[in-house]
């Protein structure tokens, strides 16, 4: 670690060393004014003490309600596992015991990357699965359906890197014309997608993130492993230009590496419709997380309200996993994912097949189950409904707390389509 600082201090000397750090120092909220739904013409002066960054299962973070419409400030509270409305009805073999709905299906069309993230891919990489063993085009298409015929909505092409499987295109194709499909989205690297993406919009890509974690470019290729920043910058402009928007920008922020540039961010959103997406560091296998590399979401926070941002807080779906805010004067807007310091499985709708065809019902559970087994030999409909439906009425109401997770044995994020 000490090496990374030492690469570190030579771009920005004000870095700071990892041991200095304190490990769990309360944060005093500076004053701000932070303006929530309900309450337009009354903002009110977050000026309080927050409790330690690091807390398992804290909640600290200022969430709007319903029942404020005296310019108060919101009500903070525990998330707790609660019904919510669905667009359209859904089949019971996505309602898990809670109540909660799954109707977003993120799908790994690949475990391999064409970039080695740090938080990502273990130093030492990680063994792939043989291709034979991989889910085919023809496989990828036939579970997505059977997940939309029974009320899925929206579906997210993840990796590894979606972009280097070479039947992309086709993929897209067939899956925007799965009927029910609304939503058809793409988390990508960038490296290759400023020129594969006309093509993509034509078969039906109608969202589009973008994995960004640093503005500078020596950053970049250490946190990366290799070159092309500025490849990445013009898939974001190329995507604008395309009339995607907005543009997301997902950026998993860590401490004494990329959290001085949070405010530059921000700025990235001033003039572009561009939804900058800051993500809290993540546990999993090989990734050698640790609480000392995490921002806490109210950390983040203060350091935009400090920068003299005035943010409003977005009336969010209940199933929204990001915290997110418009800011005065910007065009784009700022979110905040705060799966560690304020989980939100309260609201969890997500549901995840890997390119080998496991199915996973959490992002940080270790449980799968295979559907790529009983689907090649020979399964039906009703038999595989039958597995998805078993799997989901296991899931648990919420995920473990962050110490927890470090050591709970999981995938590297490569093979999860986090």
């Amino acid at each position: 670690m000490r090496y990374c600082i030492s690469k570190f201090v030579k771009w920005h000397p004000p870095l700071r060393n990892f041991s200095s750090l304190p490990s769990l120092l309360p944060l005093q909220r500076p004053t701000a004014d932070l303006q929530f739904p309900n309450s337009d013409q009354t903002s009110f002066q977050a000026n309080s003490t927050v409790m330690s960054y690091i807390q398992q299962n804290s909640n600290y973070g200022i969430t709007s309600t319903s029942d404020n419409n005296d310019g108060t400030a919101p009500k903070m509270h525990d998330p707790a596992c609660q019904k919510f409305p669905a667009d359209e009805p859904v089949s019971n073999v996505l309602v898990d015991s809670f109540g909660r709905q799954h109707t977003y299906l993120r799908i790994s069309l690949t475990e391999r990357c064409n970039l080695r993230c740090l938080y990502c891919m273990p130093a030492e990489g990680t063994e792939l699965t043989p291709s034979p063993q991989l889910l085919s085009q023809n496989e990828i298409v036939r579970l997505a359906n059977l997940f939309v015929s029974s009320g899925v909505n929206k579906i997210r092409l993840t990796g590894g890197e979606p972009t280097v499987r070479k039947d992309i295109d086709d993929i897209c194709l067939q899956l925007s014309h799965l009927k029910g499909l609304k939503t058809l989205a793409m988390t990508t690297n960038g490296i290759t997608l400023a020129n594969k993406l006309p093509r993509l919009k034509e078969c039906g890509l109608t969202l589009v993130n973008i994995s960004l974690d640093t503005l500078v470019p020596a950053k970049f290729e250490f946190m990366t492993r290799r070159r092309g920043h500025e490849r990445v910058l013009n898939s974001i402009d190329a995507a604008i230009e395309l009339g995607y928007s907005p543009v997301k920008v997902n950026c998993v922020v860590m401490r004494g590496f990329n959290d001085d540039e949070i405010c530059d961010f921000v700025e990235l959103t001033r003039e572009k419709p561009i939804n900058v997406r800051f993500i809290e560091f993540m546990p999993f296998d090989g990734n050698v997380w640790n609480s000392k590399k995490l921002v806490p979401y109210s950390e983040m926070m203060d350091i935009v309200v400090r920068s003299g941002k005035v943010l409003q807080r977005i009336q969010d779906h209940p199933t929204e996993t990001a915290k997110n805010f418009r800011i005065d004067g910007h065009q784009g807007t700022v979110s905040f994912i705060t799966s560690m310091t304020e989980h939100f499985c309260a609201g969890c709708n997500r549901l995840r097949l890997l390119a080998d065809g496991n199915f996973k019902v959490c992002l940080f559970g270790p449980s799968e189950v295979s559907l790529r087994d009983p689907l090649r030999n020979g399964a039906d409909d009703t038999e595989l409904e039958a597995i998805i439906e078993a799997a989901i009425k296991r899931k648990k109401a919420a995920h473990a707390g962050m110490f927890d997770l470090a050591k709970t044995p999981n995938r590297p994020m490569i093979h999860i389509c986090g």
